[in-house]
């Protein structure tokens, strides 16, 4: 079981690799030896989050966003997001939207399920085959029905609320 130091060093290391500090290294005749009080396990742990760390949310929203060739306003008026949600999405990289504004974001970008999934995914979400809601989505988003008033009909019709209101 782990205990509360190994939390407080862990929620300092990752403080540390947010803010983009390099760990100093002093060097010995074979081997480098950190500077801080890590051990072993913790080299290990760091190296794991830095190898299998991915992009965060917003970077890969507006990297979609960027290839759409779309302005913002453009994107976030199609996906029936006000001004200051989608502003607080761009500039708040701690902000985590409801699913459903990613979901209507994505149709706004028109993407492609693997890119859905990818978008839901940097956020901690995913579509469910167990879900009715995630079930309708799936299906416009493979039958490339991207006006969401479409889509919050479909929604409508297994009595489901709509994506986002308009």
């Amino acid at each position: 079981m782990l205990n509360s130091k190994f939390f407080l060093e862990l929620e300092n290391y990752i403080q540390l690799y947010q803010e983009e500090i390099t760990i100093l290294y002093s060097k010995s005749e074979h081997y480098e030896v950190l500077e801080s009080e890590m051990d072993i396990q913790e080299i290990e742990l760091s190296d794991y989050i830095k190898s299998n760390r991915q992009p965060t949310l917003q970077q890969v929203l507006f990297s979609y966003i960027d290839k759409s060739g779309l302005s913002d306003p453009e994107v976030y008026k199609k996906a029936g997001i006000d001004r200051k949600h989608f502003s607080k999405i761009r500039n708040n990289a701690n902000y985590l939207p409801k699913k459903n504004s990613l979901i209507a974001l994505s149709f706004a970008l028109e993407l492609n399920r693997d890119d859905l999934d990818h978008l839901l995914s940097a956020a901690g979400y995913s579509l469910s085959n167990s879900d009715t809601n995630d079930l309708v989505v799936q299906f416009c988003m493979e039958k490339k029905m991207y006006n969401l008033f479409d889509v919050n009909e479909a929604l409508n019709y297994f009595g489901l609320e709509p994506l986002l209101q308009f």
